[in-house]
């Protein structure tokens, strides 16, 4: 391994140090303490002249065997980021200019007993202006981002992270560094460069079957034979089959039955059942070269994307099935954890992809405009059951389609798919993020004329190279073009169709921050809503690490500057200003803290009312639209600490949107709507089998903690799987009924409960905006603390009714078991889960409690 210290020095030779790898030039700077931290402030442009400029790494090392013993020694570097220029021994051994590529270098004829390696880098922000410059042909739009973003252009020329150069929700940092691991392989004979296991299930046969495949390069002149052993001693299956590698690179694939006496047990998505995994050991055992043996864990599912007439709805559907059941899919869209690769660490990945498992999602697209995630981040999705859509990296964007791109491209593919599709996580690969509706829509505004050209890119880059590519290296998932698309009917028309947006067809994305986000109807009643969101601010403890006192204002320069989407601060304040009383404290800061805590509100009321549409209408088809079967919200994680889309703050916090989502995606749910004065509850399952449950309906009145009146209905049968109508009464009988209400002086809670412990979270309903709501008191809210084993016990006591009580330790890092909730009781158990040792002292000093009349 060549992991280790380097040396970097700068372009000129002005700026030299000792660097680690891997890792990238900024955070090397950093480390050495030559730069502050490049999150700080305005650091993200003042630090602009970093990725400007040529840098370059270098080691010595000592060849650690004798050369003449091997047949062949490559250099390998599984990442470089992205456009360089390697040399070992002054001698130049290729260029690279693709980051999710992995490169092999032959240098068994320039190796010494000490060697020196140099990996020489050109800005990526110069190489891409400067291929754009040399297209000739038409120009790729779009030239530059968005002002708003202070990003670089011309990221579609360069095979790099696309949100490197900026995105809305993310800065600017186009990295340069060996960004993953770099060694010295030496071999004999032959050398195993994939191994890879599919499993498929045979119906006919009832009887699961693995493709076992392997990737060679042979280096002797004729064949080389041998035996290949694989064992899984869990399902007394062990098969031995009889080889032969050709020269040069090549693969076997071996079919392996898995004995049918065993019970296979299969892989289920989070909340569906186990994640249960096979040790098995492949042995090669070959006439010639030594002998390799292979420990993996092997998963068994299926996926099948279902799309296919509805009855009463014109159009297809489109849901996936795991293992022969359907699967409404929960979750999120999940971006780069990090702008510095080398930061995201294991421990990192845990901590966010278990977030998601514990807000009850199944499910993360792994967005089109970042990275393909590293080993670690599928194989903890494997182990709690996250569901992965895969996109390919290509984003908002067209991009170029001439001979030497798409070579690069199909390497490109060709690597991840090899690298990736053992993983049983990932459920579907898809060619790119939005650049079918792009051209659908015009964004880029070609002449009519024009744009023929840029469909025919568009065909040749996704359909005839990357799906080429895709179908050929795995046929055990399915495919799409991009995100959103209709499906079979985008390919029917051409793999372009006339709206991708299409709610009978497909997904879609769907973001309005206009409208009222309270309400439900001007949601689009989609197959499939695989992105849709609001933003909103992290907590103050987030900002304050990267910004001083005069920052602190929601109206400040930083503030504008963190803000990547064109006029989003104003817009949140808009959202806000629909339902909700604006903050009016003369002092500023405790002004900034008011409205941070007020468009984290609006955010996770906002996507709660969005997500349980979506859920309300999987069983349904209203005017020939529903069967919604999937709802993913944009976005999961944040790059940096900024203003945006995300429920995870950077650092993992939970911000109150990833509370919600723990209810709004729980696998029992009663969700409430209403319908020209009708309130109606649905009963949400994700459960295997019917229940027999109780409603309960309490009307509370927000000037007192006694209910004013309590419904109970029993024998509601709430079914598998499904969502279904289980309560419907006309809002002015509920008044009625409930004396003394209005809809300005109550509010509805309910919930579903079961024998045997099961029971829904309890949901809420608003019959007036809260701005408008006629009796709430400022409450006096007081917390105590106590330790049980490794978890904190807070009492939380009320004198009033408190809607959006928000519990903030700052950054002392954790979670609570429930927040930002509507308290009608006057005490409330909530649990911290800690990620790092605290004690009852640091977490009563930390602790503030706000809800919803602490900010008028």
């Amino acid at each position: 391994s060549l992991r280790g210290s380097w040396r970097l020095r700068s372009g000129n030779g002005s700026v030299s140090l000792r660097a680690e790898v891997p890792g990238c030039v900024h955070t090397a700077l950093l480390c050495r303490g030559l730069i502050q931290d490049p999150y700080y402030r305005f650091n993200d442009v003042m630090y602009r002249w970093i990725s400007l400029d040529n840098w370059t790494y270098s080691r010595t090392f000592k060849t650690p065997f004798d050369v003449r013993k091997w047949q062949k020694v490559n250099l390998v570097f599984e990442g470089v980021d992205t456009v360089a220029q390697i040399l070992l021994n002054n001698v130049t051994l290729g260029r690279t200019d693709n980051m999710f590529n992995r490169y092999s270098f032959d240098i068994t004829s320039v190796l010494q007993e000490v060697n020196f390696v140099e990996v020489r880098f050109s800005s990526a922000v110069s190489y891409a202006a400067e291929q754009s410059r040399c297209h000739k042909a038409h120009s790729i739009p779009p030239a530059c981002p968005p002002p708003v973003q202070k990003g670089e252009c011309h990221v579609n020329f360069i095979r790099k992270e696309q949100c490197s150069f900026s995105w809305d929700w993310g800065p600017s940092f186009p990295t340069q560094g060996i960004w993953k691991d770099v060694r010295i392989e030496a071999f004999n004979h032959y050398h195993l460069i994939y191994f890879s296991l599919t499993p498929f299930f045979n119906k006919s046969a009832e009887q699961w079957y693995l493709e076992v495949e392997s990737v060679f390069d042979v280096v002797s002149s004729k064949p080389i034979a041998g035996l290949v052993t694989v064992n899984i001693p869990k399902l007394q299956t062990q098969q031995t089959f009889s080889v032969k590698l050709q020269p040069g690179e090549g693969s076997i694939v071996l079919l392996v039955n898995i004995n049918k006496s065993s019970a296979v047990e299969a892989w289920w998505p989070n909340g569906h059942g186990k994640q249960t995994g096979y040790n098995m050991t492949t042995t090669f055992m070959m006439e010639a070269g030594c002998q390799i043996e292979k420990f993996s864990k092997v998963y068994f599912r299926t996926v099948e994307l279902v799309q296919e007439p509805i009855p009463g709805s014109p159009g297809l559907s489109f849901y996936f099935r795991i293992n022969g059941r359907p699967i409404f899919v929960k979750g999120s869209n999940w971006i780069p954890a990090d702008s510095f690769q080398d930061r995201v660490t294991y421990d990192t990945l845990r901590l966010l992809l278990k977030s998601a498992a514990d807000a009850n999602m199944n499910a993360l697209r792994v967005w089109g405009g970042g990275v393909y995630e590293q080993d670690e981040f599928y194989d903890i999705c494997d182990e709690i059951g996250i569901m992965i859509w895969q996109d390919f990296m290509f984003a908002c964007a067209l991009y170029p389609t001439d001979q030497n791109y798409l070579e690069s491209v199909r390497a490109e593919v060709s690597h991840q798919v090899r690298r990736l599709k053992s993983h049983p996580s990932i459920i579907l690969w898809s060619g790119n993020n939005e650049n079918e509706a792009a051209i659908a829509s015009n964004w880029f505004s070609i002449p009519y004329a024009d744009i023929g050209v840029y469909i025919k890119d568009y065909v040749t880059l996704y359909v005839k190279n990357i799906r080429e590519v895709v179908l050929s290296e795995d046929k055990s998932r399915p495919f799409v073009t991009s995100s959103p698309t209709n499906g079979v009917e985008s390919v029917k028309e051409g793999w372009l169709s006339r709206d991708p947006y299409d709610t009978h067809y497909g997904d879609t994305h769907f973001y309005d921050y206009n409208s009222d986000c309270w309400n439900w109807t001007m949601y689009p009643k989609t197959r499939f809503a695989s992105e849709y969101g609001f933003q909103s601010w992290p907590s103050f403890s987030t900002i304050e690490k990267v910004s001083s006192p005069e920052d602190w204002s929601y109206t400040s320069n930083f503030s504008l500057h963190r803000q990547h989407h064109e006029g989003g601060n104003i817009q949140m304040l808009q959202e806000i200003g629909h339902h909700f009383k604006l903050p009016q404290s003369p002092d500023p800061v405790k002004h900034f803290k008011d409205m941070i805590y007020l468009t984290q509100v609006m955010q996770a009321q906002c996507i709660k009312t969005e997500t349980e549409f979506y859920r309300f209408s999987q069983s349904e088809i209203i005017n020939g639209e529903g069967h919604t079967m999937g709802a993913l919200y944009w976005q999961l994680n944040d790059i940096w600490q900024a203003p945006s889309w995300a429920s995870l703050e950077y650092g993992g916090k939970w911000k109150l949107l990833h509370y919600f989502a723990q209810n709004f995606f729980a696998p029992l749910l009663p969700v409430a709507y209403e319908d020209k004065g009708m309130l109606h509850i649905y009963g949400v399952s994700d459960l295997h089998v019917d229940h027999k449950l109780t409603l309960r309906v309490v009307v509370h009145a927000w000037s007192s903690l006694e209910p004013v009146c309590t419904l109970a209905k029993e024998g509601v049968t709430v079914k598998a799987q499904s969502a279904v109508p289980i309560y419907k009464e006309s809002i002015s009988d509920l008044l009625e009924r409930c004396r003394n209400c209005t809809r300005k002086s109550c509010v509805i809670t309910f919930c579903l409960v079961g024998e045997d412990g099961l029971r829904s979270p309890t949901n809420h309903y608003f019959l007036s905006s809260l701005k408008d709501a006629v009796g709430l008191e400022k409450t006096q809210l007081s917390a105590s603390v106590s330790q049980q084993d490794g978890i904190y016990i807070f009492v939380l006591q009320t004198t009033a009714v408190a809607p959006f009580v928000s519990l903030d330790v700052g950054s002392i890092k954790g979670r609570f078991s429930d927040n930002g909730f509507l308290m009608t009781e006057e005490k409330k158990m909530v649990v911290f889960y800690p990620w790092e040792p605290t004690s009852v002292e640091e977490l009563e000093s930390s602790l503030i409690l706000t809800s919803l009349l602490d900010v008028l």
